[in-house]
């Protein structure tokens, strides 16, 4: 599968996403970098990882850069911004 953004997403992830009604791991903390959205139990910045998408670094460069971040989390939140940008669009 791919995603929207052009990311490889393996069909098991997705699936396992899916299956377990997946609830975003994003935290907003003001006591955490400023109440900036990060990746929940962690300091990443989740503009971080759309960050990496656009200067064409693939998932797995991301993950290696941010070992705190999971595949499953990361992959939750490309699948959840697909599923908005697409509702926008359609609507």
């Amino acid at each position: 599968l791919t995603s929207l953004f052009g990311m490889k997403i393996e069909e098991h992830s997705l699936l396992t996403i899916m299956e377990n009604n997946y609830t975003l791991p994003i935290s907003v903390n003001p006591k955490v970098m400023g109440g900036t959205p990060v990746f929940a139990g962690t300091r990443v910045p989740v503009s971080t990882l759309f960050s990496y998408i656009e200067k064409n670094y693939s998932l797995e460069e991301f993950l290696d850069s941010f070992p705190s971040v999971t595949k499953e989390v990361a992959i939750a939140v490309l699948v959840e911004a697909e599923h908005n940008t697409l509702d926008r669009i359609v609507a």
